[in-house]
């Protein structure tokens, strides 16, 4: 149930007559400059630029680009940094297709670039939001339905550690639940009874783990469309909680943030947000709560300017 924040990634760039990429970063002294089609991207460096030539390779780029790029998203926080990157990339490129096209285009330059099979819901929301909305999104037919975010509360996102999902457990855990749903087919749609047939403990804490997850993001996108916030709050604080004891993809330091900003008063709910292993706290709060990090609102949709 993600939302696009008022933090940015910017390429300004113009395109070349040859084929290569030269693109300095604002925040960097390397510069991620090569020849496209690259035939071996994990071999380039900066780190950043397997991303930048993952979308030339999907976006089957014949001309070059030269400029510069500059963000504020913190990397490694969790707040989609790379997906950021790979939609600016697409889009300064030329790509030309819909919303749900440079989605998917994205999503598949992620995979490409670190091996991590990772889902589409951070592409999706960076190009399909809008503004003042979160967004409830079916994954498997990239349905979005934008929910609007109630005035009386805002929202803080607290950055705790730096991670990343390369060389983790994300893989594993996609495997997990990949082996649950060749028991009880899709998670999406199976319930909680149907654990039973699971005899592998492991993975039915997994597929619990999602598949109550799924009615709390149903039940958030509710309470948000009702204004009731106390409720909302409550759904943060059990899926963190399930985060945490169910899918095992938060740590003792995120686990320790949470709690302390889910005590401060004003603070409806708190949980662990991205991909998990470390990243951000994102909290629900009153516009009068003290909590530390900063407020974000909700943004359109990445564009050309």
């Amino acid at each position: 149930f993600p939302m696009a924040i008022n933090r940015h990634t910017v390429i300004d760039a113009r395109f070349t007559e040859d084929p290569s990429i030269s693109l300095k970063s604002a925040d960097e002294p390397d510069v991620a400059n090569f020849a496209i089609p690259v035939s071996d991207i994990s071999s380039l460096q900066p780190q950043w630029a397997k991303y930048i030539a993952a979308v030339a390779a999907e976006c089957n780029a014949t001309r070059g680009i030269v400029g510069t790029v500059a963000t504020d998203i913190p990397i490694g926080s969790g707040l989609s940094s790379s997906a950021a990157l790979e939609v600016a990339t697409a889009l300064a490129l030329g790509f030309d297709g819909s919303a749900q096209e440079l989605a998917q285009l994205a999503q598949r330059a992620e995979h490409l670039a670190t091996g991590v099979p990772t889902g589409i819901m951070d592409q999706l929301c960076i190009s399909l939001a809008e503004e003042h909305h979160a967004m409830l999104i079916d994954c498997s037919t990239l349905e979005v339905v934008h929910i609007p975010i109630p005035q009386e509360c805002k929202i803080v996102v607290s950055f705790v550690t730096h991670r990343t999902l390369q060389g983790s457990e994300y893989g594993e855990r996609v495997r997990q639940c990949n082996s649950a749903e060749s028991i009880i087919g899709p998670l999406r749609l199976a319930s909680i009874d149907m654990l039973e047939l699971i005899e592998d403990a492991t993975i039915s804490m997994r597929a619990r783990h999602v598949i109550n997850e799924n009615q709390r993001v149903r039940d958030f996108a509710h309470a948000l469309a009702f204004n009731d916030l106390q409720h909302a709050g409550r759904l943060m604080n059990e899926g963190h909680a399930s985060l945490a004891r169910d899918f095992a993809t938060s740590t003792s330091v995120m686990d320790a943030a949470v709690d302390e900003i889910q005590k401060i008063p004003g603070v409806f709910g708190a949980r662990m947000t991205g991909g998990g292993f470390g990243g951000c706290v994102v909290a629900l709060c009153s516009h009068d709560a003290d909590v530390p990090g900063w407020t974000v609102s909700a943004v359109g949709a990445a564009r050309l300017a």
